[in-house]
């Protein structure tokens, strides 16, 4: 009901026309930052108080849809705890938090953003041992079984949930029936996935989620969050070792008065507000899901039809993200190809991993079918330019 009250009145504030960004704006085709709509950046420009008491109920608003979109609520024993910085704050801030001195984490890894997590824990003192699989191939139920039977000291068990750096999506829910069989504690990081992947974060077993606002939920970069486990939470008293990045600190913070123990980026997290309503508008995870599935859809259609091929098999992959083998030609350079997409407006991300030569093209973000076509253009056109011959087109489609 307090959500409801506080759409309405941001409702009925004078809202601008929603539309696509102008196109002196470059489309960004990345896992984030992204293209965001107008009225997402228009909500940033109000200047609002850290401590005023609308603030104080935006952010609580967010807290609760936040659950909601995580298909739970703090009726049925979680929270959203909201923390300041990138993505990789919130994760360093809750590896950094939850898992005691006496702990051993278990890392499942297949790309950058599970090394990133290995690394911060290893960086605060936390005993740490992996699962390491192909950079295209996600892990198998069976291997976190193995290891989680041989080893009794491992308590927490991390996963990235669609893996940025490739586009492959994890079996969350299978891995989260293996790790609660274990009774360990399940953190997933679903940076890429949250909001544009639907994910029942009970049912999966999951203990920690941590996302962030500037991905699938169309918000900008600078605030992150975690969705947990209360009893969890709660039991993790004297585990920090960070006093910013103390995830149960913040929680009691914002539970105690509502506010921040240091200074939020109000701007952002207006603009968060905002997106979220904005996602509701869009029926919801299932109406995102739908409209991201689509541009890849039309993204594969037509990258195919140039003779692209994919690095992460159909079966693996994620609607969020994609990665294109280089062109076998000689001719080819990346930094020259991305400089000529970038002149016409269009921003793709470079390759993120070790095995191959590779590049990235994002769905996700305030785009359309319509900009996937501009894309796939632009994209011929400069390599014509490049006098680029890729590989033999595919017919599958």
């Amino acid at each position: 009901a307090n959500r409801k009250k506080i759409r309405k009145a941001f409702m009925n504030q004078q809202q601008p026309e929603r539309v696509t960004p102008p196109r002196t704006d470059k489309l960004l085709f990345t896992p984030g930052p992204l293209t965001t709509s107008n009225t997402v950046k228009q909500a940033m420009l109000r200047d609002l108080g850290s401590r005023d008491a609308e603030f104080v109920e935006v952010v609580q608003g967010i807290r609760q849809h936040l659950l909601e979109l995580a298909g739970v609520s703090q009726e049925s024993g979680y929270e959203a705890v909201l923390m300041q910085g990138s993505g990789t704050f919130g994760v360093e801030a809750l590896i950094s938090s939850v898992i005691p001195r006496d702990g051993k984490l278990l890392v499942i890894i297949n790309g950058s953003y599970g090394k990133r997590i290995r690394d911060i824990a290893q960086r605060h003192g936390i005993e740490t041992v992996t699962i390491e699989v192909a950079e295209n191939t996600p892990a198998v139920p069976r291997q976190v079984s193995e290891i989680l039977s041989a080893d009794s000291g491992i308590t927490h068990v991390a996963l990235v949930h669609c893996e940025t750096s490739s586009g492959v999506l994890h079996p969350v829910q299978e891995i989260g029936a293996v790790v609660k069989g274990f009774q360990r504690t399940f953190i997933v990081d679903a940076m890429s996935s949250f909001g544009g992947i639907p994910l029942d974060v009970a049912k999966s077993g999951i203990d920690y989620l941590a996302a962030s606002a500037n991905k699938c939920l169309e918000g900008v970069p600078g605030i992150s969050f975690v969705v947990a486990n209360r009893a969890q939470l709660l039991a993790t008293g004297g585990a920090a070792r960070s006093v910013s990045l103390d995830l149960l600190a913040q929680w009691e913070g914002l539970e105690n008065d509502g506010q921040f123990r240091f200074t939020p980026p109000t701007h952002v997290i207006l603009a968060l507000h905002q997106a979220l309503l904005e996602l509701d508008e869009e029926g919801g995870i299932a109406g995102r899901a739908k409209r991201y599935a689509a541009n890849h859809a039309a993204l594969l259609k037509g990258m195919r039809r140039m003779g692209f091929r994919e690095y992460v098999p159909a079966e693996s992959q994620s609607h969020i993200i994609t990665t294109f083998l280089f062109p076998e030609d000689q001719k080819f350079e990346f930094e020259d190809f991305y400089q000529r997409l970038s002149a016409r407006n269009m921003v793709i991300y470079p390759g993120k991993l070790n095995e191959v030569d590779c590049f990235r093209i994002g769905n996700i973000g305030r785009l359309f079918e319509s900009d996937i076509e501009s894309l796939l253009a632009a994209i011929e056109a400069a390599l014509t330019d490049m006098g680029v011959t890729i590989f033999q087109p595919l017919d599958r489609i």
